[in-house]
């Protein structure tokens, strides 16, 4: 597919690059069949090829309209399409530059704006938004019935092992996570604590900038990823041996901060090496670590489980087939799942600002994991987990959670 770019485009590095990944696409449409979006509205533009078009379009000097927003605000950037793509698009990434084309024009209203900037500061601030869900869990039995459900019940503190190890790995605390879940970080420390590894944290990170990339908002985004990197290089260079991610869509974009930063002569090179020290939990875990330290008795967590693979583990980190091992080898039995390939609708803040759609494919989603009558189903993203949970008709648990409660003391 050629471009042909405008003379302002043809000396920005954003377009030349996204002229090149159109250029690998061959408009073969087999992105259409894995596309959750397109499956649901049927419609060209709401598939990874159609909003390649459009962000071609904007490449060729047509301006951005409303319609162009609305189609690239729809993508949920699950990234099915590129493990599916014959082809090789990286369409993640264009669709991150036809993003923040979009808002560098006046199409959004101040509205808008207004909700979009309050997402990427609210929910980034570990400490507003721990604020923030005290004050709504506290006023909740005070709120409508349809707003009191989408705000998830206080989650108890468990206690996290002391640092006493010599082998140290550092993990991500996250910005949303600590608040809604602070038992999952706490578990993943004391099975590893049973492994001789010990979970250390600096409290001079932040958010990973996920949620701000994905609203637009790249140069706040790009901010937060060098306020880690200056947290993290430290504990690197005394021998800390990897960063771990409890949260899947965490990973994605902390594993892409090298590419993010290839351009920035001061933290290039040490972005690339925080993104090489970056692994997810089940990569950091193996079967046999977990068998041997599960218990056999029975006793427990419900044990037939449903695995809901979220995108950013299975199409954006590429790791798929990674946690089942380790629940099966916990002794838990896996039930099948359809379509496993397909988004559950949360993708950040998809959930809040296309509440409609999300709610469609969350639907979608908890039918083909509870068709087969699971006790419980296990996740590794924080925003997919509390998707689920709040309409799923069993308990929705992370799955490091099940390894913690099926190891023995």
């Amino acid at each position: 597919m050629h471009t042909e770019l405008t003379q302002a485009c043809s000396q920005d590095t954003g377009a030349q690059r996204a002229k090149a990944i159109i250029g690998s696409c061959v408009h073969c449409g087999f992105c259409l069949a894995t596309c959750p979006t397109y499956q649901i509205l049927g419609s060209e533009l709401d598939s990874p090829r159609g909003r390649i078009y459009l962000i071609k379009q904007m490449l060729e000097g047509a301006p951005a309209s409303r319609v162009t927003a609305t189609h690239l605000d729809r993508c949920l950037t699950c990234r099915a399409c590129e493990t599916t793509c014959p082809s090789g698009v990286q369409y993640g990434e264009l669709l991150d530059i036809g993003r923040e084309m979009v808002d560098a024009q006046p199409i959004r209203g101040a509205g808008e704006r207004l909700l979009r900037g309050a997402l990427a500061v609210g929910l980034s601030n570990r400490a507003a938004f721990s604020a923030a869900l005290r004050a709504g869990q506290w006023l909740r039995p005070l709120l409508p019935k349809a707003l009191a459900q989408r705000i998830p019940a206080r989650a108890r503190t468990t206690l996290t092992p002391r640092a006493r190890h010599p082998r140290r790995m550092l993990v991500l605390q996250g910005c949303v996570q600590p608040a809604l879940a602070p038992n999952i970080n706490a578990a993943a420390a004391r099975v590893l604590e049973r492994l001789g590894v010990s979970l250390v944290t600096v409290k001079e990170e932040t958010c990973c900038g996920a949620l701000s990339h994905h609203l637009g908002a790249l140069k706040r985004a790009l901010e937060q990823a060098r306020r880690n990197i200056d947290a993290w290089m430290p504990l690197l260079d005394t021998g800390v041996e990897a960063i771990v991610m409890t949260a899947s869509g965490c990973g994605v974009m902390v594993k892409d901060y090298g590419r993010m930063l290839a351009h920035d002569p001061r933290y290039a090179a040490r972005a690339e090496r925080v993104s090489q020290a970056t692994r997810d939990l089940a990569e950091i875990l193996s079967a046999a670590d977990v068998a041997r330290i599960a218990s056999r008795s029975g006793d427990g967590p419900p044990r037939r489980i449903a695995w809901q693979s979220p995108c950013t583990l299975q199409h954006g980190q590429k790791l798929v087939g990674k946690v089942e091992p380790l629940l099966k080898a916990a002794g838990f039995t896996l039930t099948p799942v359809r379509d496993p390939h397909l988004c559950c609708g949360s993708a950040g803040t998809y959930s809040i600002l296309q509440r409609a759609l999300a709610v469609r494919l969350r639907s979608v989603k908890l039918a083909t994991l509870e068709e087969a009558a699971p006790q419980l189903i296990a996740t590794a993203n924080i925003g997919c987990l509390q998707h689920l949970a709040a309409a799923a008709a069993v308990p929705v648990k992370h799955w490091i959670e099940l390894i913690d409660e099926a190891s023995t003391t």
